[in-house]
């Protein structure tokens, strides 16, 4: 319309300022600027629709075009209306480990096998490089409500799948997962492995509690998301473990249920930081040793159904012996609670598992070389427990606010500008206890390693690792680690490779771990 007043004042004002006399005689032409003016004004009318055509298109093509998204936190492509989206995003990890003290062999092994060994049968612990973790994630939304994520990683020198799982968020009160993913049970276990405060887990979560299983668990926020609760039916991993994608050997499933309660959520007050609640499992396992005791190698490790344990500097401390299986039923409980206030952060968790065990023999060899299952000895099944704890914490000297997930600095590290990142305090107190009985006989009176569950001279029976660190964020995507972790055991070292007494009086405790543990993290 004001294309048009334009047009119409511009041709008048032509007209206006030729002669009166030229028009008044000459109709012809008064008639032809009319039509002229007539024409022009029919154009501006289609000028002004393509106009609003235009405009409409734009607003409809907005509605449709996806939108590209490049963030600290990642990148990705998302629908129009944000109810359909993809992102890529990942965690690299490089560590180096180097050890003051400390033993990587637990088992008596020979020169031949195991290279030079000390008197009590082990060698040193080797600093070393590495990459802890090495994970691409791709992972996205469908319809507004359907998740996915996919997560493997590369670190190790081979590949494995992670984190591979579905989400369908029907209601904020009930959702459901199912794949492999992380069972709802260890409260730092749920921490991201990008947002962990300590180079390593402590033995709650390495040592007792699940890693990562297959299964379907539901799960939810109720009561203004001050209460959340889990429940899952998963396939059961040893202490600690990390189940694989392929089919599980025994038929019994693992039930995990947990309740974390943070009363004081979004409340301004000094308790507003805190949470609490109590998890467990339940499962009856059947391990296995070997299919074929006669002429094959042993199984897979874990498929007797039974774990080892690792120190803070990833050294397995504990076996069990070659013929202990698992044998029944395993239950695990684990209290958990923390607190964030300002930038003190503090973490604790306690966790027992009940695991019943019995000693196993093979039979023999049938026609055509074909073993028989793992045989369990009469009178050997025992109910072992085995139990951990922690306390951490953490306190930002730059002032952030501490909390469960990662840190972002008020000021990242640059040079030119004068800024240093955030820097943190970290400190952690852990011990692993195992039951006395797992190193005695089948009637708990000898601790003759050959009739035992584990034997005391190659294996301690209890580890305690004190931990402190300082944490540099160079900004909220990268992060330097240094950690100082120290680490005591009860037994574990016979006199040279002589085999365990029966009153276990010549058991020395296996030496200290002192072992610094450095990290450099880029997450996005």
């Amino acid at each position: 319309m004001q294309h048009k007043k334009i047009v119409i004042a511009l041709v008048l004002s032509g007209i206006i300022g030729s002669p009166v006399t030229t028009f008044a005689n000459d109709s012809t032409e008064l008639e032809e600027l009319r039509a002229l003016v007539q024409e022009l004004s029919q154009q501006v009318k289609v000028l002004a629709r393509k106009g609003e055509v235009a405009e409409e298109d734009a607003v409809a093509a907005k509605k449709t075009t996806p939108i590209v998204k490049a963030s600290s936190s990642g990148f990705g492509l998302e629908s129009a209306d944000g109810k359909n989206s993809i992102k890529f995003s990942g965690l690299l990890q490089a560590d180096y480990r180097s050890y003051q003290d400390g033993a990587n062999d637990v088992r008596n092994r020979s020169n031949q096998r195991a290279g030079s060994l000390d008197e009590n049968g082990f060698h040193d612990a080797n600093d070393t490089a590495l990459l802890r973790r090495v994970r691409p994630t791709i992972q996205g939304t469908l319809f507004g409500k359907y998740d996915f994520r996919f997560t493997p990683d590369f670190a190790g020198g081979g590949a494995s799948a992670v984190d591979a799982y579905l989400d369908a968020r029907l209601d904020p009160a009930f959702k459901i997962r199912a794949g492999k993913y992380k069972p709802y049970v260890g409260l730092e276990r749920l921490q991201g492995g990008g947002d962990l405060k300590f180079v390593e887990r402590s033995y709650v979560t390495n040592a007792i509690l699940p890693n990562r299983d297959l299964g379907v668990s539901i799960y939810g926020d109720v009561f203004g998301d001050k209460l959340n609760y889990a429940f899952g039916v998963n396939n059961g991993v040893v202490d600690g473990g990390n189940i694989s994608t392929g089919t599980e050997f025994d038929g019994s499933k693992e039930v995990t249920a947990r309740l974390f309660a943070t009363p004081f959520k979004d409340q301004t007050n000094a308790l507003s930081g805190l949470g609490f609640g109590i998890a467990g499992t339940y499962t009856n396992i059947d391990g296995e040793r070997n299919l074929n005791f006669t002429d094959t190698s042993a199984a897979d490790a874990t498929r007797n159904g039974l774990p080892s344990y690792l120190t803070d500097g990833q050294q397995t401390f504990f076996r069990y012996n070659g013929a202990a299986v698992a044998d029944g039923r395993r239950t695990r409980i684990t209290p958990q609670a923390y607190y964030y206030y300002g930038p003190l952060g503090v973490i604790t968790e306690y966790a027992r598992v009940n695991q019943e065990v019995s000693l196993s023999s093979g039979g023999s060899a049938a026609a055509g070389g074909a073993g028989t299952d793992t045989l369990i000895t009469s009178g050997t099944t025992k109910s072992l427990s085995h139990d951990a704890w922690q306390v951490a914490a953490s306190y930002l000297l730059t002032g952030e606010d501490a909390s469960f997930k990662g840190v972002k600095p008020k000021q990242d590290f640059d040079i030119d500008k004068g800024g240093w990142g955030a820097w943190e305090l970290v400190a952690r107190y852990s011990e692993l206890n195992l039951d006395s009985d797992t190193f005695k006989n089948k009637a708990g009176t000898s601790f003759a390693a050959a009739s035992a569950y584990a034997d005391l001279s190659t294996s301690a029976k209890s580890a305690k690792s004190w931990v402190a660190g300082v944490n540099w964020y160079l900004n909220q995507n990268a992060k330097i680690q240094l950690n100082y972790t120290h680490t005591t055991f009860d037994g574990g070292a016979g006199i040279g490779r002589t085999a365990i007494n029966a009153a276990g009086t010549n058991v020395r405790d296996r030496e200290s771990e002192n072992a610094l543990l450095a990290r450099f993290q880029v997450a996005f």
